[in-house]
This record gives structure tokens, sequence and C-alpha cells, in this order.
């Protein structure tokens, strides 16, 4: 009941019908389209990498500032109740 019924006659893959038109085949080299560079591109990932340090340098400050701003408050309110 419960095992698995297998066809009579399995049908075979189908066959590799290609032929190349020559006997050797010259590798395609791809390029950059011509609105990107190398420079572009170096330019590009040096942007990435500039922007992404001062997004991790401001979250630090932000970090930085909000423990700064908890040390302070709890010392406020120490100095208040005395």
């Amino acid at each position: 009941m419960f095992l698995p019924k297998y066809p009579d006659s399995p049908t075979p893959p189908p066959a590799h019908t290609h032929t190349p038109t020559s006997t050797d085949p010259t590798p395609v080299q791809r390029s950059l389209p011509s609105a990107l560079d190398r420079n572009t591109v170096a330019a590009l990932v040096l942007g990435g990498v500039v922007l992404t340090a001062l997004l991790a340098a401001v979250a630090v400050t932000a970090i930085s500032v909000a423990v700064a701003a908890v040390v302070l408050r709890s010392l406020l309110r120490d100095h208040h109740r005395r």
C-alpha cells in the first residue's frame, strides 16, 4: 500500500542533438559595457568602502553618546536625591 510504484519501462533521457560547427571553439571574452571601465568600477568600490566606514563611525558614535547620556542621567539623578 505504501510502496512506490515505478513505471514498467522508464523513458530514456533526451539525447544531446547539438553538434558544434567547428572543431576548435574559441572562448567568448566578455567585456564590461562601454560606460563602465576599470577606473569607474574601482571608484565605485572605493566609494562603497568609504561609505561603509562612515556608517560604522556614525553607529559607534551614536552608541557612545547614548551610553554617556545614560551615565550622566544616573549621576544627575543621584545628585538631586542627596
